[in-house]
Protein backbone atom coordinates (compact mmCIF):
# COMPACT_ATOMS: atom_id res chain seq x y z
CA UNK A 1 0.00 0.00 0.00
CA UNK A 2 1.57 3.25 -1.15
CA UNK A 3 1.62 6.34 1.08
CA UNK A 4 1.12 9.15 -1.42
CA UNK A 5 -0.58 12.45 -2.20
CA UNK A 6 -4.20 12.46 -3.32
CA UNK A 7 -3.09 14.14 -6.55
CA UNK A 8 -1.11 10.99 -7.39
CA UNK A 9 -4.24 8.78 -7.29
CA UNK A 10 -6.31 8.60 -10.47
CA UNK A 11 -9.95 9.11 -9.51
CA UNK A 12 -12.33 7.75 -12.11
CA UNK A 13 -15.00 10.14 -13.36
CA UNK A 14 -18.44 10.04 -11.78
CA UNK A 15 -20.86 11.80 -9.44
CA UNK A 16 -19.27 13.41 -6.39
CA UNK A 17 -20.96 13.64 -2.99
CA UNK A 18 -19.44 15.12 0.19
CA UNK A 19 -20.61 13.43 3.41
CA UNK A 20 -20.36 15.57 6.52
CA UNK A 21 -21.05 14.59 10.16
CA UNK A 22 -23.36 16.89 12.12
CA UNK A 23 -24.95 16.83 15.55
CA UNK A 24 -28.62 15.93 15.92
CA UNK A 25 -28.85 18.63 18.60
CA UNK A 26 -26.60 21.70 19.06
CA UNK A 27 -26.40 21.13 22.83
CA UNK A 28 -25.18 17.53 22.50
CA UNK A 29 -21.60 18.41 23.52
CA UNK A 30 -20.62 17.61 27.10
CA UNK A 31 -17.48 18.61 29.00
CA UNK A 32 -15.21 15.58 29.29
CA UNK A 33 -12.77 15.33 32.20
CA UNK A 34 -10.52 12.88 30.37
CA UNK A 35 -7.31 14.61 29.25
CA UNK A 36 -5.93 15.04 25.77
CA UNK A 37 -3.06 12.71 24.89
CA UNK A 38 0.34 14.37 25.11
CA UNK A 39 0.89 14.34 21.35
CA UNK A 40 -2.60 15.82 20.82
CA UNK A 41 -1.97 18.66 23.26
CA UNK A 42 1.45 19.42 21.74
CA UNK A 43 -0.07 19.46 18.28
CA UNK A 44 -2.74 21.99 19.24
CA UNK A 45 -0.07 24.33 20.57
CA UNK A 46 1.33 24.83 17.06
CA UNK A 47 -1.99 25.73 15.42
CA UNK A 48 -3.32 29.13 14.44
CA UNK A 49 -7.09 29.38 15.13
CA UNK A 50 -7.38 32.00 12.37
CA UNK A 51 -5.71 29.88 9.68
CA UNK A 52 -7.95 30.02 6.60
CA UNK A 53 -6.61 26.63 5.45
CA UNK A 54 -6.23 24.63 8.66
CA UNK A 55 -5.81 21.34 6.82
CA UNK A 56 -2.93 22.57 4.69
CA UNK A 57 0.03 20.27 5.24
CA UNK A 58 -1.74 18.44 8.11
CA UNK A 59 -4.59 16.22 6.96
CA UNK A 60 -4.19 12.50 6.32
CA UNK A 61 -6.59 10.02 4.77
CA UNK A 62 -7.41 6.93 2.78
CA UNK A 63 -8.89 6.31 -0.65
CA UNK A 64 -10.20 3.06 -2.14
CA UNK A 65 -12.88 1.65 -4.43
CA UNK A 66 -15.84 -0.06 -2.78
CA UNK A 67 -16.73 -3.21 -4.72
CA UNK A 68 -20.50 -2.62 -4.59
CA UNK A 69 -22.94 -0.04 -6.01
CA UNK A 70 -23.55 3.13 -4.00
CA UNK A 71 -26.82 3.13 -2.08
CA UNK A 72 -26.98 6.63 -0.61
CA UNK A 73 -29.30 5.76 2.27
CA UNK A 74 -27.28 2.68 3.23
CA UNK A 75 -24.03 4.64 3.01
CA UNK A 76 -25.37 7.37 5.30
CA UNK A 77 -26.39 4.66 7.77
CA UNK A 78 -22.93 3.08 7.50
CA UNK A 79 -21.21 6.36 8.35
CA UNK A 80 -23.62 7.02 11.23
CA UNK A 81 -22.89 3.60 12.71
CA UNK A 82 -19.16 4.19 12.20
CA UNK A 83 -19.37 7.35 14.27
CA UNK A 84 -21.41 5.58 16.93
CA UNK A 85 -18.75 2.88 17.13
CA UNK A 86 -15.71 5.17 17.43
CA UNK A 87 -15.72 7.79 20.16
CA UNK A 88 -12.63 9.34 18.59
CA UNK A 89 -14.92 10.78 15.89
CA UNK A 90 -17.28 12.17 18.55
CA UNK A 91 -14.80 14.14 20.61
CA UNK A 92 -13.29 17.56 20.04
CA UNK A 93 -11.68 20.41 21.97
CA UNK A 94 -12.87 23.71 23.43
CA UNK A 95 -10.76 26.65 24.64
CA UNK A 96 -10.04 26.79 28.37
CA UNK A 97 -9.61 30.56 28.43
CA UNK A 98 -5.91 30.45 29.31
CA UNK A 99 -4.64 29.57 25.85
CA UNK A 100 -5.17 25.83 26.27
CA UNK A 101 -7.88 23.35 25.35
CA UNK A 102 -9.98 20.72 27.09
CA UNK A 103 -11.95 17.79 25.74
CA UNK A 104 -15.66 17.78 24.97
CA UNK A 105 -17.53 14.72 23.72
CA UNK A 106 -20.93 13.63 22.52
CA UNK A 107 -22.72 10.32 23.05
CA UNK A 108 -23.47 7.59 20.49
CA UNK A 109 -26.64 8.34 18.58
CA UNK A 110 -26.07 12.10 18.51
CA UNK A 111 -24.27 12.25 15.15
CA UNK A 112 -25.83 11.90 11.73
CA UNK A 113 -24.03 12.10 8.39
CA UNK A 114 -25.58 13.84 5.42
CA UNK A 115 -24.53 13.88 1.80
CA UNK A 116 -24.30 16.97 -0.42
CA UNK A 117 -23.91 16.34 -4.16
CA UNK A 118 -21.42 18.58 -5.97
CA UNK A 119 -23.18 19.61 -9.15
CA UNK A 120 -21.53 19.99 -12.54
CA UNK A 121 -18.34 18.22 -11.47
CA UNK A 122 -17.81 14.79 -13.00
CA UNK A 123 -14.32 14.64 -14.51
CA UNK A 124 -11.96 12.60 -12.34
CA UNK A 125 -9.06 15.05 -12.54
CA UNK A 126 -11.31 17.98 -11.66
CA UNK A 127 -12.80 16.02 -8.75
CA UNK A 128 -9.29 15.32 -7.47
CA UNK A 129 -8.38 19.01 -7.60
CA UNK A 130 -11.64 19.97 -5.87
CA UNK A 131 -11.07 17.48 -3.05
CA UNK A 132 -7.46 18.54 -2.49
CA UNK A 133 -8.74 22.08 -1.96
CA UNK A 134 -11.69 21.04 0.21
CA UNK A 135 -9.53 19.02 2.58
CA UNK A 136 -7.24 22.00 3.19
CA UNK A 137 -10.19 24.31 3.78
CA UNK A 138 -12.44 22.12 5.92
CA UNK A 139 -10.28 19.89 8.11
CA UNK A 140 -9.08 21.37 11.40
CA UNK A 141 -7.99 20.07 14.79
CA UNK A 142 -9.85 22.98 16.42
CA UNK A 143 -13.23 22.77 14.67
CA UNK A 144 -15.48 19.68 14.58
CA UNK A 145 -16.07 17.61 12.52
CA UNK A 146 -12.47 16.53 12.18
CA UNK A 147 -13.35 14.07 9.43
CA UNK A 148 -15.17 14.18 6.11
CA UNK A 149 -15.96 11.54 3.51
CA UNK A 150 -16.39 11.84 -0.24
CA UNK A 151 -17.84 9.31 -2.65
CA UNK A 152 -17.67 9.19 -6.43
CA UNK A 153 -20.33 6.96 -7.98
CA UNK A 154 -19.30 5.47 -11.33
CA UNK A 155 -21.25 3.94 -14.18
CA UNK A 156 -20.04 0.55 -12.96
CA UNK A 157 -21.10 -1.44 -9.89
CA UNK A 158 -18.60 0.23 -7.57
CA UNK A 159 -17.75 3.65 -6.13
CA UNK A 160 -14.69 5.49 -4.90
CA UNK A 161 -14.45 6.37 -1.20
CA UNK A 162 -12.21 9.07 0.23
CA UNK A 163 -11.85 9.51 3.99
CA UNK A 164 -9.96 12.65 4.99
CA UNK A 165 -9.26 13.60 8.59
CA UNK A 166 -7.22 15.80 10.81
CA UNK A 167 -4.33 13.88 12.33
CA UNK A 168 -5.85 14.27 15.82
CA UNK A 169 -8.48 11.59 15.06
CA UNK A 170 -6.55 9.26 12.74
CA UNK A 171 -3.14 7.60 12.64
CA UNK A 172 -1.38 5.50 10.02
CA UNK A 173 -2.74 2.20 11.38
CA UNK A 174 -6.28 3.62 11.36
CA UNK A 175 -5.76 4.75 7.77
CA UNK A 176 -4.92 1.20 6.74
CA UNK A 177 -7.63 -0.75 8.59
CA UNK A 178 -10.58 1.54 7.92
CA UNK A 179 -10.91 0.23 4.35
CA UNK A 180 -12.06 -3.24 5.32
CA UNK A 181 -13.98 -1.95 8.33
CA UNK A 182 -16.13 0.31 6.15
CA UNK A 183 -16.52 -2.44 3.55
CA UNK A 184 -17.70 -4.92 6.21
CA UNK A 185 -20.04 -2.39 7.80
CA UNK A 186 -21.53 -1.34 4.45
CA UNK A 187 -22.08 -4.96 3.46
CA UNK A 188 -23.91 -5.63 6.73
CA UNK A 189 -26.13 -2.58 6.24
CA UNK A 190 -27.01 -3.39 2.62
CA UNK A 191 -27.64 -7.08 3.24
CA UNK A 192 -29.29 -6.87 6.64
CA UNK A 193 -26.38 -8.69 8.22
CA UNK A 194 -25.24 -8.47 11.83
CA UNK A 195 -23.46 -5.27 12.88
CA UNK A 196 -20.47 -6.57 14.77
CA UNK A 197 -19.68 -5.15 18.18
CA UNK A 198 -16.30 -5.68 19.80
CA UNK A 199 -14.32 -4.85 22.90
CA UNK A 200 -11.48 -3.84 20.57
CA UNK A 201 -13.05 -0.51 19.55
CA UNK A 202 -11.70 1.25 22.64
CA UNK A 203 -11.88 5.02 23.00
CA UNK A 204 -8.76 7.14 22.39
CA UNK A 205 -10.00 9.34 25.26
CA UNK A 206 -9.65 6.38 27.63
CA UNK A 207 -6.20 5.72 26.22
CA UNK A 208 -5.25 9.35 26.87
CA UNK A 209 -5.89 8.83 30.59
CA UNK A 210 -3.30 6.03 30.66
CA UNK A 211 -0.82 7.88 28.46
CA UNK A 212 -0.92 11.10 30.49
CA UNK A 213 -0.49 9.19 33.77
CA UNK A 214 2.64 7.53 32.35
CA UNK A 215 3.93 10.91 31.13
CA UNK A 216 3.56 12.40 34.60
CA UNK A 217 5.80 9.66 36.03
CA UNK A 218 8.73 10.70 33.82
CA UNK A 219 11.58 12.55 35.52
CA UNK A 220 15.10 13.55 34.43
CA UNK A 221 16.50 10.28 35.77
CA UNK A 222 14.08 8.04 33.84
CA UNK A 223 15.83 5.56 31.50
CA UNK A 224 13.82 6.87 28.53
CA UNK A 225 14.91 10.44 29.22
CA UNK A 226 18.53 9.26 29.36
CA UNK A 227 18.19 7.76 25.87
CA UNK A 228 16.78 11.03 24.52
CA UNK A 229 19.57 12.98 26.27
CA UNK A 230 22.22 10.87 24.53
CA UNK A 231 20.40 11.31 21.23
CA UNK A 232 20.23 15.12 21.49
CA UNK A 233 23.59 15.84 23.09
CA UNK A 234 24.19 19.23 24.69
CA UNK A 235 20.95 20.96 25.76
CA UNK A 236 19.86 23.40 23.09
CA UNK A 237 21.51 21.44 20.29
CA UNK A 238 19.57 21.26 17.02
CA UNK A 239 17.68 18.08 16.23
CA UNK A 240 19.20 15.80 13.57
CA UNK A 241 18.50 16.89 10.01
CA UNK A 242 18.82 15.19 6.67
CA UNK A 243 21.47 16.82 4.44
CA UNK A 244 21.07 20.10 6.34
CA UNK A 245 24.07 21.74 4.68
CA UNK A 246 22.75 20.98 1.19
CA UNK A 247 19.29 22.56 1.50
CA UNK A 248 19.13 25.92 -0.27
CA UNK A 249 17.05 28.77 1.14
CA UNK A 250 14.32 29.64 -1.37
CA UNK A 251 12.15 32.70 -1.59
CA UNK A 252 8.46 32.20 -0.93
CA UNK A 253 6.57 29.02 -0.09
CA UNK A 254 7.23 25.81 -2.00
CA UNK A 255 5.55 22.40 -1.87
CA UNK A 256 7.87 19.62 -0.82
CA UNK A 257 8.78 17.18 -3.60
CA UNK A 258 7.42 13.68 -3.01
CA UNK A 259 9.04 10.48 -4.22
CA UNK A 260 7.35 7.05 -4.17
CA UNK A 261 8.91 3.99 -5.76
CA UNK A 262 9.69 0.31 -5.48
CA UNK A 263 13.03 -0.04 -3.72
CA UNK A 264 13.35 -3.81 -4.20
CA UNK A 265 11.33 -6.09 -6.47
CA UNK A 266 9.60 -9.04 -4.85
CA UNK A 267 12.30 -11.35 -6.21
CA UNK A 268 15.08 -9.21 -4.71
CA UNK A 269 13.19 -8.83 -1.45
CA UNK A 270 12.69 -12.57 -1.11
CA UNK A 271 16.46 -13.03 -1.53
CA UNK A 272 17.00 -10.48 1.24
CA UNK A 273 14.48 -12.17 3.53
CA UNK A 274 16.02 -15.59 2.94
CA UNK A 275 19.40 -14.16 3.91
CA UNK A 276 17.92 -12.55 7.02
CA UNK A 277 16.50 -15.90 8.09
CA UNK A 278 20.02 -17.30 8.04
CA UNK A 279 21.46 -14.24 9.78
CA UNK A 280 18.70 -14.19 12.45
CA UNK A 281 17.90 -10.53 11.81
CA UNK A 282 14.53 -8.87 11.17
CA UNK A 283 13.57 -6.87 8.11
CA UNK A 284 12.78 -3.85 10.31
CA UNK A 285 16.36 -3.86 11.65
CA UNK A 286 17.67 -4.17 8.10
CA UNK A 287 15.73 -1.13 6.92
CA UNK A 288 17.29 1.12 9.55
CA UNK A 289 20.73 -0.43 9.11
CA UNK A 290 20.49 0.29 5.38
CA UNK A 291 19.43 3.88 6.09
CA UNK A 292 22.51 4.24 8.29
CA UNK A 293 24.75 2.81 5.56
CA UNK A 294 23.17 5.07 2.93
CA UNK A 295 23.75 8.06 5.17
CA UNK A 296 27.43 7.17 5.51
CA UNK A 297 27.90 6.59 1.79
CA UNK A 298 26.03 9.76 0.79
CA UNK A 299 27.10 12.20 3.50
CA UNK A 300 30.21 10.59 5.02
CA UNK A 301 28.79 10.41 8.55
CA UNK A 302 29.21 7.24 10.62
CA UNK A 303 26.56 8.41 13.07
CA UNK A 304 22.97 8.13 11.89
CA UNK A 305 20.20 9.74 13.95
CA UNK A 306 16.50 9.86 13.16
CA UNK A 307 13.19 9.43 14.97
CA UNK A 308 10.80 6.55 14.45
CA UNK A 309 7.02 6.81 14.94
CA UNK A 310 5.59 3.77 16.72
CA UNK A 311 2.07 2.56 17.44
CA UNK A 312 1.14 2.88 21.11
CA UNK A 313 -1.99 0.74 21.39
CA UNK A 314 -1.17 -0.87 24.74
CA UNK A 315 -3.48 -3.88 24.49
CA UNK A 316 -6.34 -5.44 22.50
CA UNK A 317 -8.81 -2.86 23.80
CA UNK A 318 -7.60 -0.45 21.11
CA UNK A 319 -6.78 -2.98 18.38
CA UNK A 320 -9.49 -1.72 16.00
CA UNK A 321 -9.88 1.81 17.29
CA UNK A 322 -9.85 4.94 15.18
CA UNK A 323 -7.60 7.59 16.71
CA UNK A 324 -4.09 8.92 17.15
CA UNK A 325 -2.11 6.25 19.02
CA UNK A 326 1.45 7.28 18.19
CA UNK A 327 4.67 7.98 20.04
CA UNK A 328 8.10 8.86 18.66
CA UNK A 329 11.36 7.19 19.73
CA UNK A 330 14.99 8.06 18.93
CA UNK A 331 17.10 5.83 16.68
CA UNK A 332 20.82 6.50 17.12
CA UNK A 333 23.21 4.23 15.20
CA UNK A 334 26.98 4.67 15.18
CA UNK A 335 28.65 2.52 12.56
CA UNK A 336 32.11 1.15 13.38
CA UNK A 337 34.82 2.51 11.03
CA UNK A 338 34.70 0.62 7.76
CA UNK A 339 31.56 -1.27 8.81
CA UNK A 340 29.93 -3.57 6.29
CA UNK A 341 26.26 -4.50 6.36
CA UNK A 342 26.85 -7.29 8.88
CA UNK A 343 28.31 -4.82 11.38
CA UNK A 344 25.58 -2.31 10.56
CA UNK A 345 22.91 -4.89 11.39
CA UNK A 346 24.43 -5.61 14.79
CA UNK A 347 24.81 -1.91 15.63
CA UNK A 348 21.27 -1.14 14.52
CA UNK A 349 19.74 -4.00 16.48
CA UNK A 350 21.43 -2.66 19.63
CA UNK A 351 20.18 0.85 18.87
CA UNK A 352 16.59 -0.27 18.36
CA UNK A 353 16.76 -2.23 21.59
CA UNK A 354 17.76 0.98 23.41
CA UNK A 355 14.96 2.83 21.68
CA UNK A 356 12.44 0.40 23.19
CA UNK A 357 13.03 2.11 26.53
CA UNK A 358 11.22 5.12 25.08
CA UNK A 359 8.17 3.29 23.72
CA UNK A 360 5.81 4.38 26.49
CA UNK A 361 7.51 7.67 27.36
CA UNK A 362 6.00 10.88 25.99
CA UNK A 363 8.51 12.19 23.46
CA UNK A 364 7.49 15.79 24.01
CA UNK A 365 7.94 15.63 27.76
CA UNK A 366 11.22 13.73 27.35
CA UNK A 367 12.62 16.32 24.94
CA UNK A 368 11.66 19.15 27.28
CA UNK A 369 13.57 17.45 30.09
CA UNK A 370 16.76 17.14 28.03
CA UNK A 371 16.71 20.76 26.89
CA UNK A 372 15.52 20.40 23.32
CA UNK A 373 14.45 23.68 21.74
CA UNK A 374 12.65 22.17 18.74
CA UNK A 375 10.80 19.04 17.72
CA UNK A 376 11.93 16.27 15.35
CA UNK A 377 12.41 17.14 11.69
CA UNK A 378 13.84 13.85 10.36
CA UNK A 379 11.91 10.62 10.68
CA UNK A 380 11.62 7.12 9.23
CA UNK A 381 9.12 4.31 9.71
CA UNK A 382 8.68 0.74 8.55
CA UNK A 383 5.47 -1.26 8.10
CA UNK A 384 4.98 -4.82 6.93
CA UNK A 385 1.58 -4.56 5.27
CA UNK A 386 1.13 -8.33 5.49
CA UNK A 387 0.40 -7.91 9.20
CA UNK A 388 -2.93 -6.33 8.29
CA UNK A 389 -5.92 -8.63 7.82
CA UNK A 390 -6.84 -9.38 4.20
CA UNK A 391 -4.11 -7.09 2.91
CA UNK A 392 -4.38 -8.60 -0.58
CA UNK A 393 -8.04 -7.56 -0.77
CA UNK A 394 -7.04 -3.99 0.10
CA UNK A 395 -4.75 -4.00 -2.95
CA UNK A 396 -7.61 -5.27 -5.12
CA UNK A 397 -9.72 -2.32 -3.91
CA UNK A 398 -6.97 0.11 -5.02
CA UNK A 399 -6.46 1.07 -1.40
CA UNK A 400 -4.01 3.93 -0.76
CA UNK A 401 -3.12 5.80 2.40
CA UNK A 402 -2.75 9.52 1.81
CA UNK A 403 -0.79 12.42 3.25
CA UNK A 404 -1.20 16.13 2.68
CA UNK A 405 1.27 18.11 0.62
CA UNK A 406 3.83 19.60 3.02
CA UNK A 407 5.50 22.98 2.71
CA UNK A 408 8.17 22.47 5.36
CA UNK A 409 11.62 23.90 4.71
CA UNK A 410 13.47 21.38 6.89
CA UNK A 411 11.46 18.17 7.38
CA UNK A 412 12.45 14.89 5.72
CA UNK A 413 10.48 11.69 6.25
CA UNK A 414 10.77 8.17 4.88
CA UNK A 415 7.95 5.62 4.91
CA UNK A 416 9.15 2.12 4.03
CA UNK A 417 6.56 -0.60 3.39
CA UNK A 418 6.94 -4.31 2.85
CA UNK A 419 4.10 -4.95 0.41
CA UNK A 420 2.92 -7.99 -1.56
CA UNK A 421 5.00 -6.99 -4.59
CA UNK A 422 8.22 -5.78 -2.99
CA UNK A 423 9.71 -3.12 -0.73
CA UNK A 424 8.34 0.38 -1.32
CA UNK A 425 9.60 3.73 -0.12
CA UNK A 426 7.85 7.08 -0.01
CA UNK A 427 9.62 10.23 1.04
CA UNK A 428 9.20 13.98 1.13
CA UNK A 429 11.90 16.61 1.47
CA UNK A 430 12.40 20.38 1.30
CA UNK A 431 12.13 21.99 -2.11
CA UNK A 432 15.58 23.46 -1.50
CA UNK A 433 17.23 20.02 -1.45
CA UNK A 434 18.58 19.10 -4.90
CA UNK A 435 16.74 16.11 -6.31
CA UNK A 436 19.99 14.37 -7.19
CA UNK A 437 20.95 14.25 -3.51
CA UNK A 438 17.80 12.30 -2.68
CA UNK A 439 18.27 10.11 -5.75
CA UNK A 440 21.77 9.17 -4.64
CA UNK A 441 20.58 8.46 -1.12
CA UNK A 442 17.77 6.18 -2.34
CA UNK A 443 20.20 4.34 -4.62
CA UNK A 444 22.56 3.75 -1.68
CA UNK A 445 19.60 2.69 0.47
CA UNK A 446 18.58 0.05 -2.09
CA UNK A 447 22.19 -1.08 -2.50
CA UNK A 448 22.62 -1.52 1.25
CA UNK A 449 19.37 -3.48 1.55
CA UNK A 450 20.42 -5.93 -1.14
CA UNK A 451 23.95 -6.19 0.29
CA UNK A 452 22.47 -8.39 3.01
CA UNK A 453 22.40 -11.22 0.48
CA UNK A 454 26.17 -10.98 0.17
CA UNK A 455 26.64 -11.14 3.94
CA UNK A 456 24.72 -14.38 4.12
CA UNK A 457 26.60 -15.77 1.14
CA UNK A 458 30.02 -15.51 2.78
CA UNK A 459 31.56 -19.00 2.78
CA UNK A 460 32.05 -20.88 5.99
CA UNK A 461 35.66 -21.41 7.16
CA UNK A 462 37.37 -24.17 5.19
CA UNK A 463 38.10 -27.25 7.30
CA UNK A 464 41.25 -29.32 6.92
CA UNK A 465 39.22 -32.16 5.41
CA UNK A 466 37.56 -29.87 2.88
CA UNK A 467 40.92 -28.36 1.97
CA UNK A 468 42.45 -31.80 1.42
CA UNK A 469 39.55 -32.87 -0.79
CA UNK A 470 39.84 -29.66 -2.79
CA UNK A 471 43.59 -30.14 -3.23
CA UNK A 472 43.13 -33.69 -4.38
Amino acid sequence: MEYTHLSEFRIRSGDLVIWTPELTSPDAWRDDERPLASVHEQYLGFLDPDDARPGRGRWIGTIFEMDAPLDAEAWATTLRLWHDRHEGFRTTVAPTGDGGYHRVSTAPGTVRVTGAPVADLHDGDEINEYLCDALELRLSALVWPHLLVATVAHDTDDFTVLVGADHSVLDAYSQAVLILELRTLYTAVTTGGEIRDSATFGSPADYAVIERAAAEELDPDSPAVAVWREFLGTPGSPMPRFAADQVAVLDGEHAQPSVSRTLLSIEQLEEVEAALDRLKHRLSVTVFAALAMASRETFGDNRFRTVMPIATRPDLTWLESMGWFVNVVPVDVTLPPGADMAAALDATRASLKRAHLCNDASWGRSLAMVGAVEGPTYGASFLDIRMLPDYELVADLRGRTLRAVSYSTDEVYFWVVRGPDGLYVSTRHPAGLPGEVMERFLAEFARAMYAVTMVAAEPAPVTDTAAALSAG
